[in-house]
């Protein structure tokens, strides 16, 4: 698909000439490089509770960005009219914020290599609002029925049709159309006497609609929400202090996103400023660990065909073996650090400017049998799941509070604990890892990602591991 063929083209009838003119005056008060990021937004969000649907909202926004790199200086200014004259507008302001003494020209465009990573045969957003509202509603009935202690229940169903374009002053051209699609169900539960507990659940991804009635329906939604919550009622209180750690497979990889995954992110380490920095070629974890970052696997949350720069994305190795391979780069993290950019710019919107990210992050499986990690563990603790959770990139620090944990006593699941925290450091905690399981899984596809103000989808996941030592913050 050539420009005159893309969406931008039949709605707003950009051409060719059109780019070249932007990126000319992007590059006119100097630059080693410009591009113009291009963004079509369609949304929907559907919200329901009390078994009423409380609203239903579908907007459109639209706009573009212009950046140019002059060194390590960025210019970059945005606009949401896509007018002529607003657009070379925004290319002078960005010109002028990264004013210099390189200049390149722009003569002309290729075509980035074209991939679909997320083929579906009806988008979401190509549902009816009824079917859509039919999904959140079968969430309620399904959630109030499983359990007589449910009282309350929320549902939302959100999708969205992202189209975008980015034309470089290297002559290279990238369409992509990204889809993505979400069902989320919240439970309150509650036994006389006893004060309510929470449930969720939710997933998703860059998936057909069919995807909710076929494969992860509002039903298997609403009972592992109400698993959960029922599952706390019966919890006893958390006790404290170093012990041995099991994570679950799944959405635990959070754990591994946040404190790990951050820390590998190139522009905390081009500053120096990432507890992983100067560390490339060294251990930093367990022999038994490699842990990628890869924005290829389909229909996954954290996937793209490019990133928001215009290059493909990658499967990216980031520890091997327990070694520091490399870090998520950029554009400019790469030139700067005189690296390949790894295909992780990524920005929420076209007001954003790019900076490396991730995309889907997990560890790869290993050989123990799970039950035999857990068989291992005289005493100690095993997660399942977890809610929110701080990081300190420089030091790699990190606190996080598991919302569904059991008790291992005499290497058996005994009782469900609650308020249970994991306090630890991230590359250390990486190098008590004794046990690495053979169940990798990928998280139900719920992920967001926030950064320097920024909010972007992505993937996790995790195999059964055993961490030999950590402190657990509780309250017993």
């Amino acid at each position: 698909m050539g420009l005159k063929d893309s969406f931008f083209a039949r709605r707003f009838q950009l051409a060719e000439r059109d780019l070249e003119r932007y990126l000319a005056e992007a590059l006119s008060a100097g630059g080693d490089y410009a591009d113009v990021y291009f963004e079509y937004l369609e949304t929907t969000s559907i919200s329901l509770d009390e078994s009423i649907v409380k609203s239903a909202t579908q907007g459109v926004s639209l706009g573009a960005g212009v950046r140019v790199l002059s060194g390590e200086k960025t210019g970059y200014a945005y606009t949401d009219d896509l007018s002529a004259e607003r657009m070379l507008q925004a290319a002078r302001v960005a010109a002028c914020i990264a004013s210099g003494p390189a200049t390149v020209t722009s003569d002309g465009f290729s075509l980035a290599g074209k991939r679909d990573l997320y083929t579906l045969a009806r988008l979401p957003a190509e549902a009816s609002l009824s079917e859509r509202v039919k999904l959140v509603k079968r969430a309620d009935e399904a959630a109030r029925s499983a359990d007589p202690r449910v009282f309350q229940v929320q549902a939302t169903y959100t999708d969205s049709v992202k189209h975008v374009l980015v034309a470089t002053s290297e002559g290279v051209l990238s369409f992509d159309t990204q889809p993505m699609a979400r069902l989320s169900v919240s439970v309150l539960a509650q036994d006389e006497n006893k004060r309510p507990e929470q449930g969720y659940q939710g997933g998703g991804g860059r998936v057909p609609f069919e995807f909710f009635l076929e494969q992860k329906t509002p039903e298997y939604f609403a009972r592992e929400a109400v698993r959960q919550a029922i599952v706390q009622l019966g919890a006893v209180e958390t006790p404290a202090g170093e012990t041995t750690v099991v994570l679950g497979p799944g959405w635990p990889g959070i754990l591994l996103h946040e404190a790990v995954g951050h820390g590998l992110e190139a522009d905390f380490n081009r500053k120096g400023v990432s507890a992983f920095s100067g560390r490339i070629g060294q251990p930093v974890a367990s022999p038994l660990c490699t842990v990628v970052d890869d924005g290829t696997l389909l229909n996954r949350r954290g996937s793209l065909n490019v990133d928001d720069e215009g290059a493909p994305t990658q499967n990216n190795v980031l520890i091997e073996n327990g070694v520091l391979r490399g870090y998520l780069q950029d554009r400019l993290s790469s030139r700067i650090m005189g690296r390949q950019a790894t295909g992780n710019g990524r920005r929420e919107s076209y007001k954003h400017i790019p900076m490396p990210r991730m995309t889907n992050t997990y560890m790869l499986a290993g050989e123990s049998d799970p039950q035999e990690i857990i068989r291992s563990v005289a005493k100690g603790i095993y997660c399942v799941s977890f809610g929110g959770g701080q990081v300190d990139i420089t030091s790699g620090n990190f606190v996080f509070s598991a919302t569904e944990s059991y008790l291992i006593e005499d290497g058996q699941l005994t009782r469900p604990v609650r308020g249970a925290s994991l306090i630890g450091n991230g590359p250390e905690s990486l190098k008590h890892v004794s046990m690495v399981g053979n169940d990798l899984k990928l998280d139900e596809g719920v992920g967001i990602c926030g950064k320097d103000g920024q909010s972007v989808p992505v993937g996790v996941g995790i195999p059964t591991i055993k961490v030999d030592r950590m402190t657990v913050g509780g309250t017993a």
